[in-house]
């Protein structure tokens, strides 16, 4: 964002920008300092951008934030742990509007443009899955060792800081275990009974309410996502037996090793995270007694995706096809595969490549 406001004849004079795991901006952790410094900054009479890094360093930010907000001419860029920076936290610590922009890993899109062209994609597909879509592994992506340790410090930093410091969980392994049974289950419908039913016929007791903070907790530190089941005859959302989805295919890797890698539930992971990335608000599709693994809707207007690792079997291309002409509307509907052949319309629904359409979203 400061390239591109250079690029457009902003002054640097205009710009300020402060990272405060920096121990050169230290002392301006104290908000009076770190006021009055900013204010000595602003340039008299022309627009400022201020961008401040990870601000949950500051002590008492929001009243920072707050007196930056109402001064004329200022736009203020924000950035910040989940641990501290939580959306929902948010409205109640910065007064006036703001938007929030929810950041993801990299997409299989992002992946391939940084490897410099769109050749062999099944190939960089397969690199996409074995390594993480965290982006400082692409750095690390010859030294499996190293990325399984940089891998590790992120998935401790999100339990351990993220979620079990912040919600006062006490029965750590308890978190884990149910962690692992998510993330082995990504593309199953769950509820919290059925969670806890698990936990316990294991010998780890545990009660519905402990299931839903503890799911909540992870989402809320973004490392599961969770889509709610959608009446698509009823229009209107279901309130049991969500789905869950993980942020990155390599945490999983890592938690379960290679032994749970299903193809068509991670490609069905890697599908959901991109229509997120794409704006959509994504949730499950459910038509009498058939699902539509995901519908998204761009303002009143739903489009609908099924998405297989290959149809090029007759009974599971009817499987696929079976949900999505029950419904009745016209608007789109695509079938969503690895299968390298030509595009086909079933009387209206479209099958794609799935790689395409990644590269092309």
């Amino acid at each position: 964002m400061q390239d591109y406001l250079l690029s457009r004849g902003v002054g640097k004079e205009q710009i300020i920008s402060l990272n405060f795991e920096d121990f050169d901006n230290y002392d301006l952790r104290d908000p009076r300092l770190l006021h009055q410094y900013i204010k000595d900054l602003i340039p008299k009479g022309k627009n400022t951008y201020i961008f401040l890094d990870e601000i949950q360093h500051v002590k008492d930010f929001p009243d920072v934030v707050n007196s930056l907000f109402i001064t004329k001419g200022v736009d203020l860029y924000l950035t910040g742990s989940n641990a501290y920076m939580l959306s929902g936290e948010i409205a109640t610590l910065i007064s006036g509007r703001y938007i929030e922009i929810a950041m993801l890993p990299l997409s299989f899109k992002e992946f391939v443009l940084h490897t410099g062209d769109n050749m062999d994609l099944p190939r960089k597909y397969t690199d996409y899955l074995n390594g993480s879509s965290f982006p400082y592994a692409f750095e690390l992506k010859d030294q499996p060792g190293i990325l399984r340790e940089y891998l590790s410090g992120i998935f401790n930093t999100i339990v351990l800081k993220d979620v079990v410091t912040r919600n006062k969980i006490s029965d750590v392994m308890m978190l884990e275990a149910i962690i692992r049974f998510v993330f082995d289950n990504i593309g199953n419908t769950l509820s919290t009974k059925k969670i806890a039913d698990t936990m316990t016929s294991v010998g780890r007791k545990i009660d519905v309410k402990t299931v839903e903070k503890y799911l909540s907790a992870l989402a809320e530190s973004y490392i599961i996502y969770k889509a709610k089941r959608f009446s698509i005859k009823g229009r209107q959302y279901l309130k049991t037996m969500e789905k869950y989805y993980v942020v990155d295919i390599g945490l999983r890797r890592l938690l379960l090793g290679n032994s749970s890698f299903d193809v068509g539930r991670v490609l069905e992971n890697i599908v959901y995270l991109d229509l997120l990335r794409r704006g959509f608000a994504v949730s499950i599709g459910r038509m009498d007694d058939l699902e539509v693994d995901f519908v998204t809707m761009d303002g009143d207007v739903p489009c609908y995706f099924q998405v297989a690792a290959s149809v090029r079997d007759e009974s599971t291309l009817a499987r696929e096809l079976a949900p999505l002409r029950r419904i009745a509307d016209h608007y789109p509907k695509f079938i969503l595969t690895l299968d390298e052949d030509p595009d086909a319309d079933y009387n209206g629904i479209k099958r794609i490549n799935v790689l395409h359409w990644l590269t092309r979203g």
